[in-house]
């Protein structure tokens, strides 16, 4: 059993994709070749933007708008602890300064109900200025867009969506992606729109940053590649990478729909033996991940151990809080400090999930625990 597995998918998708690898190898366009255009212009208008820029992996993706905002020292950037590095790391990258807010304890996402007390205190304290939040869609779920866009106008600040794990989601028919003035997505192998390498993507409708992204994709080009005007990232997508992703998106939606099916078995047979997820109404997860919470830490060790026994992979995202890694240990945080996400930490754990996931296997993986 694979936690992800992408054999299965491959053999459904292989027909249509060899032959269109094919004829990139043939052409030798092997960089932002015409197939990228095609895959940017089907992105934007699948998630309802203006604009999408694909770029070389979903770090980048984050990376690109922070530059084109010229955010930098002195610069205050909320974001959540319960996430993948990358989301800090972007902001540090760039000078600037990750200001955590804990998370919500049944979707996992950034708490808006306490986004506006951290930057209430920034604002008091006087060191840095509020500038952005970069929300998080963790696991499939899109955050609670409503009340973060409420608070981002109140305090004058820039929204970058994070949909490294969302794109697929959606809130009352708006797509992950949509959120924010700029929102950025992985596309790397295990997402639920994955290439078979690093890729990702940025969107807006802003026209202005859109030329921006596009300059700083291409080594801050100008004019063409041979005129640099600002400081870039070597961002670009690969044209085999778009190729990829242009065959899966023609089965996106209903994989989408076979994550949810399977999403609802697990969490019917699972009921009453570990906390599953949560999704308000209103919300649709595309299921990056299917994470459930455990009693305490020493019950997920049991049941991990149960579950290696029978040859089920399991996975726990994320086993350190941002706040508590080693990397951001300057940043003056200790253990304490964002109860819910350290709780958390130590409860959660991840099944297998993906669109190819056979009844037998659900079944057995839910006895199991």
């Amino acid at each position: 059993m694979q936690f992800i597995d992408l054999q299965r998918q491959y053999e459904r998708i292989k027909e249509t994709l060899n032959p269109k690898l094919q004829k990139v190898l043939s052409s030798c366009k092997f960089i932002l070749g015409p197939e990228v255009e095609e895959l940017e212009k089907r992105l934007a208008e699948y998630v309802g933007r203006k604009y999408c820029v694909s770029c070389s992996s979903g770090t980048d993706a984050l990376l690109m708008p922070l530059l084109a905002w010229g955010i930098g020292k002195g610069d205050a950037i909320f974001t959540t602890p319960f996430t993948f590095i990358a989301t800090s790391e972007v902001i540090r990258l760039v000078g600037a300064t990750p200001v955590f807010v804990d998370i919500e304890p049944k979707t996992f996402n950034i708490d808006s109900s306490k986004l506006e007390e951290a930057i209430e205190k920034v604002v008091r304290d006087g060191k840095l200025k509020p500038k952005a939040i970069i929300p998080v869609d963790l696991f499939g779920l899109p955050a609670n867009y409503s009340k973060i866009l409420e608070i981002a106008k109140k305090y004058k600040l820039l929204v970058l969506e994070d949909a490294a794990q969302g794109f697929g989601g959606a809130i009352n028919g708006s797509k992950a992606c949509s959120f924010g003035e700029v929102s950025a997505t992985s596309f790397f192998p295990a997402k639920p729109l994955g290439c078979y390498g690093d890729g990702g993507a940025v969107f807006t409708d802003d026209d202005e940053l859109y030329e921006l992204l596009v300059s700083i994709r291409v080594h801050g080009q100008g004019k063409d590649k041979y005129e640099n005007v600002r400081l870039g990232i070597n961002g670009r997508l690969d044209t085999l990478q778009s190729v990829v992703l242009l065959a899966k998106m023609d089965i996106f939606d209903e994989e989408l729909q076979l994550r949810n099916n399977i999403a609802e078995k697990y969490s019917k047979l699972l009921s009453g033996k570990v906390e599953t997820p949560y999704v308000p109404e209103g919300f649709f997860s595309c299921w990056a991940q299917y994470s459930v919470l455990a009693e305490n830490e020493d019950h997920r060790k049991e049941i991990l151990e149960r579950l290696r026994q029978k040859g089920i992979p399991t996975a726990i995202y994320y086993p350190i809080p941002l706040h508590l890694q080693k990397v951001n240990s300057d940043l003056g945080y200790k253990y304490g400090d964002f109860p819910v996400s350290e709780a958390i930490s130590k409860r959660i754990f991840s099944l297998p999930m993906h669109p190819y996931l056979k009844d037998d296997e659900i079944e057995l993986i839910a006895s199991s625990i």
